[in-house]
């Protein structure tokens, strides 16, 4: 599952890659600008076809989604190191 994901991030980066010369945000970046997260998820969903795998489109989806997890209390649990067999 994991060589999945590293190839599909592969071909997120190299798409967006060509991209139009738009700077890139991060997560962070549109977790802490929510006017400009709601219009690039907008802008995505009028356009999935050409959008939806652009660094842009994919760091704003996942901040919407880290945002309403937050909304719902949903916090991400600490890993939990335990000893086996000792």
């Amino acid at each position: 599952m994991k060589i999945i994901h590293a190839i599909a991030l592969a071909a997120i980066v190299g798409l967006s890659a060509c991209s139009k010369g738009e700077s890139v945000q991060t997560v962070d970046w549109y977790k802490a600008h929510d006017a400009e997260r709601k219009a690039m998820v907008d802008r995505c969903h009028a356009d999935p076809g050409e959008l939806m795998v652009t660094a842009n489109c994919v760091n704003a989806g996942q901040a919407s989604d880290v945002k309403a997890a937050e909304r719902r209390g949903y916090v991400q649990p600490a890993p939990i190191h335990a000893k086996i067999g000792g």
